[in-house]
C-alpha cells in the first residue's frame, strides 16, 4: 500500500507540475482557441476515436461497452432527455469524468482519504483538488471539455470513481467518449476492473 501511495504521490506530482507549466505558457502567449484544442490524431472524427478506443478496451479484456453519437445540442437538453438518447436506466447512470451529473463533488472528503491512505505521512497540502483549466486539460487528457474519458488519455493520470456509481443498478454507466458528440456506456465491474480506481465516497445528493 505504501508503494502506491508513493506512486499516487509522484503522478500527482508531476501532473501538478505540469499544469503549473501550461498556465504560465498560455498566459504568456496569446494562442487562439483553435490551437488550444487542436485534436489528436485519432480524435478528430467519431469514427476514429471509437475504433481506438474500442480497440484499447478490448484489449484489456472490457467486452460490455456501447458508444451512441449525440447531437450538438446534446448539453443543452435536461437529463431526463439525455437519459433517453442513451437509453440509460437512470438520470444517475450518467456521469461526467468521476462525478455524478446530479451530486456535488466533496474535495476536502477526497483529500481525507488520500490523506489517511498513508497515514498522515503524506502532507494534505500534497493533494490539490483544483480543476484543471480547459487548455491544461486538453493537454493532459487530449480531449476537450464535455469530451473528456479515462480511456486512452495522453497521461497516466489516477481515476478516483464515486462510490454512488459503484451501487448503481444495472452496473452500467454512460461517461464521456472522447469526442463532445460520442459517449460511451461500459459495464461498471469491467471499468473497475481495467481502469482499477480509487473508490471513494465523494459526493452529496
Amino acid at each position: 500500500m505504501e508503494k502506491a501511495v508513493e506512486e499516487l504521490e509522484r503522478v500527482q506530482t508531476q501532473i501538478l507540475h505540469r499544469i503549473s507549466k501550461l498556465e504560465l505558457s498560455f498566459s504568456s502567449h496569446d494562442l487562439s482557441a483553435s490551437s488550444l484544442l487542436t485534436p489528436l490524431p485519432f480524435s478528430h472524427a467519431v469514427c476514429d476515436t471509437q475504433a481506438r478506443l474500442s480497440s484499447i478496451l478490448r484489449a484489456h479484456s472490457v467486452n460490455d461497452f456501447s458508444f451512441k453519437k449525440v447531437p450538438s445540442d446534446y448539453y443543452d437538453w435536461p437529463l431526463e432527455s439525455r437519459r433517453d438518447a442513451l437509453a440509460a436506466s437512470t438520470i444517475q447512470h450518467l456521469c461526467k469524468s468521476i462525478v455524478l451529473y446530479t451530486a456535488r463533488f466533496n474535495a476536502e472528503t477526497v483529500k481525507n482519504f488520500l490523506y489517511s491512505l498513508n497515514n498522515g505521512k503524506i502532507a494534505k497540502k500534497k493533494f490539490n483538488m483544483r480543476l484543471a483549466p480547459e487548455e491544461a486539460s486538453v493537454e493532459l487528457t487530449g480531449y476537450e471539455h464535455n469530451a473528456v474519458t479515462c480511456i486512452g488519455m495522453k497521461t497516466e493520470i489516477p481515476v478516483i470513481l464515486d462510490e454512488a456509481i459503484v451501487k448503481l443498478h444495472p452496473d452500467f454507466f454512460w461517461l464521456g467518449g472522447g469526442e463532445i458528440d460520442l459517449k460511451l456506456g461500459i459495464r461498471t465491474s469491467e471499468f473497475i476492473d481495467y481502469v482499477k480506481p480509487f473508490i471513494v465516497n465523494c459526493s452529496s445528493s
